[in-house]
Formats: structure tokens, C-alpha cells, sequence
């Protein structure tokens, strides 16, 4: 069983949940001489980034063909040496990596014949509660709170997460009056027991005390989490402000390595711990973060807001430990989830299975991925 092909894919398609803005992902496709196929994925998000991801993936290629698919931590060591300058600290390498990574375990589990859970030890539980995960656009945040609600009451969500100044008309996050009195809707409209996290985004700045006075005010309704309300860098920033809220506060969302995330949690700052399989060093990259999490008592939150590749190795990740709370799925069908495979991820009275077939449990139709390669 040797690798004879490796191809970097970048597509890019129209993301509905995020006011149907053009995404990029680069996926990466391991065949072996028996045909067996392993997929892995980088969420690049812009198709700059997916173009050089992929030159850098293709670069790696004579690393990878000839080798056994099942020395996999062999090749990975082998990828490390080789890519060493391009890869210290995340970036574009990063990216890379771990699209090999994800697609080298899905190969192992279908040569095998076994659940990349089962290959992780075996899933602690076979269903996780399910989060819709979205943005606000729609001028009129009573339409963005209906719309929001609707997600719990009649499709069994458990709760959401909402992202503040995001693309389109919402304006979330400028006006605090104004974005406190939408918290205060949802809350009432989703009722007492729906989990509630916003997000701060990446194109607001707040300062330690617009931070501070939002999380509070947020806070007086039963706030789940708050994501990402400061910088990365601003230790003694999240350190105040973890002094004056009662919620969980997450971060994690910005690290592409492992040590980073160790230099993070070293910190204290963080009590949920968002990583992402597609930038920050896969699965192998997961299963250290997550003995990180487990050791400190935090929490581990897929941050895999993307294809269906990426939330399967997600879910495989989430179902192999106690910590964490619930897993996000975008409410909106979109063509990196809902087309791209045999059987989509589905939540289902407010809660997703964890696969069991072979590798990351999915198919994924290569007509699709031709569809939407990035021309």
C-alpha cells in the first residue's frame, strides 16, 4: 500500500451564512496505488491564501508518494524537517500541514477499515449537542432575533452563537445600548435553557473597557460564553476582565500551532479553547491540544466553521474527550457542507452523530469539488 498521487484543490463558493460572501478552502486529496483515498482540508478563506497553500502542498507532494500511508507519524516528522522555514509560528504552512495531516488519518481509517474515532481510542459519546453558528446581517435585528430564534424553537438547536461585526447590515458590536437590547431579545425568545455565545470579530477593536462593560451587561443574560472580546496579545486585558464577568471566556481561534496554544493556556486566560483541525495542525495537532484542555479543566471548542471534511475530523475530535460542551454547525445550507458529500451533516433534535464509517466517515463526491475548483 504505497501513495502514488497527491493533489492540492482550492475551490471557492458562496457562503450563505456569512451574507453570502465568496469563501476559499484548499482541499487535498492522498491516493493510494489500490485507489483507496484519504481527504484532508485548510480553510484558507481567501483565495490568495488557497493558491499559495497549494503550491506549497504540491512542493511537499515527493515527501508523501512512495511512502506506506500508515507511517504516518514517520512522514509527518519527515513534512516537519522539510518544511521548517516556512511553518514556525503557523501561517501558510501551517495550513498545509494540517490539510495532510486530516487527509493521512482519513486514509488510515479507510485502509484499516475503521472510524478515525475508533483510531482516537473510541468516541466517549456517539451524539454531540448541536449549536447553530452564524452571523447577523439583516439591518432589523428583530428580523435577525425571529430569525435566530427559529433556529432553536423549530429546529432544535440547542442554542446559538452569533458573530458581531461581520459583513452586511447588522452593525452588531458598535452600539452597545443597541447590542445589549438584541442579547436581551434573544434570551427571552430562545427561552432560559438555550445556550448563547457572541462573538466579538475580528474587524471590531474594543478597548479592555468596552470589553468589560459588554460581557457584563451581556452577562445579566445567562451568556454561555463570550469569544474572543479582546486581542490575542492582551493578556492583562482578558485577565481583568475574567475578574468581572461571570461567563466563560473563550480565545484560541488565531493559533496555528500547538505551541501556541501552550504559550495561550501557560497564560490562564482562556476557559474555552476554540481550535480549528484545518489550520492548526489537523487531527494529530487536535489530540495535543486537547491533553492541553483536558490537563488545565478547560474546555475544547471545534472552532470548524467550514466543509464537511473539516467537521468530520471536528466531531472525531469533540466525541474523543469529556471537555467539551457542544459543537457548532452553520444553520444555513451551503455548498461545502450540503453538496459536497454522500450524507451531510444533519442535526437532529438538537444533536449531530459521530461517524463510524471507515476514516472520517464520508464520501465526497469529486464532481462537486471539480464544480467548485478555484479557476
Amino acid at each position: 500500500m504505497t501513495i502514488v498521487r497527491v493533489d492540492a484543490i482550492p475551490v471557492a463558493y458562496t457562503e450563505p451564512n456569512d451574507c453570502n460572501s465568496t469563501r476559499s478552502l484548499l482541499l487535498c486529496r492522498i491516493e493510494t496505488r489500490d485507489g483507496v483515498v484519504g481527504w484532508g482540508e485548510a480553510i484558507t478563506q481567501f483565495s490568495e491564501a488557497s493558491r499559495s497553500a497549494a503550491v506549497l502542498l504540491e512542493g511537499l507532494s515527493d515527501v508523501l508518494i512512495g511512502r506506506d500511508p500508515l507511517e504516518h507519524a514517520a512522514i509527518l516528522t519527515e513534512l516537519n524537517k522539510r518544511s521548517w522555514w516556512y511553518t514556525y509560528g503557523g501561517g501558510i504552512g501551517a495550513f498545509v500541514l494540517s490539510a495532510l495531516d486530516i487527509a493521512l488519518w482519513d486514509l488510515r481509517g479507510k485502509i484499516l477499515g475503521v472510524s478515525v474515532s475508533d483510531l482516537l481510542g473510541g468516541a466517549l459519546r456517539r451524539e454531540l449537542p448541536v449549536i447553530a453558528s452564524t452571523h447577523a446581517f439583516n439591518a432589523s435585528l428583530d428580523f435577525e432575533v425571529e430569525r435566530h430564534g427559529a433556529y432553536v424553537n423549530d429546529e432544535g438547536y440547542k442554542g446559538i452563537k452569533i458573530g458581531m461585526g461581520k459583513r452586511g447590515d447588522a452593525r452588531l458590536g458598535y452600539e452597545i445600548e443597541r447590542d445589549v437590547d438584541f442579547v436581551a431579545k434573544l434570551r427571552n425568545v430562545i427561552g432560559p435553557d438555550g445556550l448563547l455565545i457572541m462573538d466579538r470579530g475580528q474587524s471590531l477593536a474594543w478597548s479592555v473597557a468596552d470589553a468589560i462593560r459588554r460581557t457584563r451587561a451581556f452577562d445579566e443574560y445567562q451568556l454561555t460564553w463570550m469569544e474572543e472580546p479582546l486581542e490575542p496579545y492582551d493578556v492583562e486585558g482578558f485577565r481583568r476582565l475574567r475578574g468581572q464577568v461571570e461567563c466563560l471566556i473563550g480565545t484560541g481561534e488565531r493559533e496555528f500551532t500547538v505551541r501556541g496554544y501552550q504559550r495561550l493556556m501557560s497564560e490562564g486566560i482562556s476557559d474555552v479553547v476554540g481550535f480549528d483541525p484545518a489550520r492548526a495542525g489537523g487531527i494529530s495537532g487536535g489530540l495535543e491540544v486537547i491533553k492541553l484542555v483536558e490537563a488545565s479543566n478547560s474546555w475544547f471548542n471545534a472552532h470548524a466553521w467550514s466543509s464537511a471534511i473539516t467537521t468530520a475530523a471536528s466531531v472525531a475530535l469533540s466525541a474523543s474527550t469529556n471537555r467539551c460542551l457542544l459543537f457548532e454547525m452553520k444553520p444555513l445550507a451551503n455548498p461545502m457542507q450540503n453538496e459536497l458529500v454522500i450524507d451531510p451533516f444533519v442535526q437532529v433534535d438538537g444533536v449531530i452523530q459521530v461517524p463510524t464509517g471507515p476514516g472520517l466517515g464520508i464520501e465526497v463526491i469529486e464532481s462537486v469539488v471539480d464544480h467548485y475548483r478555484l479557476k
